[in-house]
């Protein structure tokens, strides 16, 4: 019985000659492999997946798809929760070979080829002192994390990775070349800077970067549910305050065996201090806070490459995922009754709550300069299930969709859809104006119908051109 994955005669062979790089059919060694991506429920059988050696193969690969009316996955790292750098029957771009990383110290500017992951970004920028604003797990594809916005661990010192975005070099549906920046294009730029894959094929970003501490100041204070509210309100009055290069992230997690840390659920208050001169105010905010709730364990680290890829191995490829976020602004007892009580419910290992703490300078930015919604949030939730069992989906997915339900009373507005899962038949249009807002919906509607009038870059949290 024909699966969809096989072509017709000779068409992918075709696909082969057009191109540099590798192309994966479902008879090939390795297709297995090729076709899953990071969530293991997303389970699709393409056509072929290119892995494109060039820019040229992914103009290849995009007029392939277009002329004959296939489906069109283009895949970065492969690290999204909603699964969509894969598809069935149809040509997957995988840009993984894509990874070259160019810094250029003097002027303080790093270029990204687009299928590179924030370890490779990290690795090039760390000797010569600096960093770029990206995420926090070090296997996370930099373009998908870009171009949905990118909250990490510099987010309140130096904003979202797509506000570091400076430059992007984009192949279109109709395989035009084009570069967005401030003096061409400006307003694709503003749409890449949060509007998500909607509009082409990102080859290249190209960042501001931003000096790094010589030793990082990263500390995590960890506590045992006996005192998690004390913890959480002492931290939320900590968080009042705060300069800019102190960024916080409060998470709740069982911890896995690697960590030799025991089976009980465990809060941990992590901080990492962005200033390169004045380690001392750092200490001095982190003994605020252990005064006012003393840790059950502490840990301090010191290398920014240990500290960003510290929780890879949690998330090993193939862990089954759903994800949901809210933004919100209040952490009193009402707000700390619903977070402690799901917390608390969750005995299991897999899935965690990280509580963001936003502000600094990724609240100046001015609202309208970016797709990126909810400025003024002061906190950002998401939790983030992942687990290994398949037959775990339905109650774990429930978890995560209850405990959102709980939270969206307290809502400020907004999503951010790099923390949104994977719905089955979900009305993205109604799900977009949610996200954007009518008025930056009807600037991304626009750019769509500028650069992707049919819709063909629609696996993504779409804009319709429609």
């Amino acid at each position: 019985m024909d699966d969809g994955t096989t072509a017709a005669p000779g068409a992918v062979d075709d696909l082969r000659t057009q191109v540099a790089g590798t192309v994966v059919a479902a008879d090939d060694d390795g297709y297995e492999d090729a076709r899953h991506v990071w969530n293991g429920m997303i389970d699709k059988r393409p056509l072929a997946v290119v892995r494109v050696a060039n820019e040229d193969d992914v103009a290849a690969a995009i007029d392939y798809a277009r002329d004959r009316d296939l489906p069109l996955a283009v895949r970065g790292g492969g690290h999204g929760v909603a699964g969509y750098g894969t598809v069935d029957r149809g040509i997957v771009i995988d840009l993984g070979g894509l990874n070259q990383v160019e810094v250029d110290p003097e002027r303080r500017v790093v270029r990204v080829a687009g299928g590179a992951v924030l370890a490779d970004v990290d690795r090039a920028t760390v000797p010569h002192g600096l960093v770029v604003p990206l995420g926090v797990i070090s296997r996370t594809g930099v373009g998908g994390l870009t171009l949905g916005g990118g909250v990490g661990w510099l987010t309140r010192a130096h904003g979202l990775a797509a506000d570091n975005l400076l430059e992007a070099e984009v192949l279109t549906a109709s395989g035009e070349r084009v570069r967005a920046n401030d003096r061409e294009n400006p307003e694709l730029l503003w749409g890449l800077r949060g509007g998500g894959g909607n509009f082409g094929v990102v080859t290249s970003f190209t960042f501001r970067a931003h000096p790094l501490p010589p030793v990082l100041h990263g500390v995590n204070l960890i506590y045992a549910e006996p005192n998690w509210r004390t913890a959480l309100t002492a931290w939320e009055e900590w968080t009042r305050d705060l300069p800019d290069a102190m960024q916080s992230i409060a998470t709740f997690l069982v911890p896995p065996p690697m960590l030799e840390a025991g089976d009980d659920p465990l809060l941990i208050l992590a901080s990492a201090w962005a200033d390169t001169e004045d380690r001392e105010s750092s200490e001095r905010l982190v003994d605020e806070l252990r005064r006012q709730a003393p840790p059950d364990i502490e840990e301090v680290e010191g290398d920014w490459l240990a500290w960003q890829s510290a929780f890879d191995a949690m998330v090993p490829k193939g862990s089954r995922g759903y994800w949901k976020n809210t933004s919100f602004d209040r952490l009193d007892e009402e707000v700390l009754d619903v977070i402690l009580r799901r917390a608390g419910e969750q005995r299991w290992i897999g899935t965690g709550i990280d509580i963001h703490h936003m502000g600094g300078a990724f609240a100046r930015v001015p609202e309208d300069a970016t797709p990126f919604p909810a400025r003024s949030a002061r906190f950002w939730l998401n939790i983030y299930g992942f687990w290994q069992d398949r037959g775990d989906d339905a109650a774990r997915t429930e978890f995560v969709k209850g405990f959102a339900a709980d939270m969206a009373p307290f809502a400020t507005g907004g999503q951010y859809v790099n923390f949104m899962g994977y719905e089955q038949d979900a009305d993205w249009r109604a799900a977009a104006l949610a996200v954007y807002g009518q008025e930056k919906l009807d600037r991304l509607v626009a750019l769509k119908r500028r650069y992707d009038p049919d819709n063909l870059f629609r696996l993504n949290h779409n804009i319709s051109p429609g």
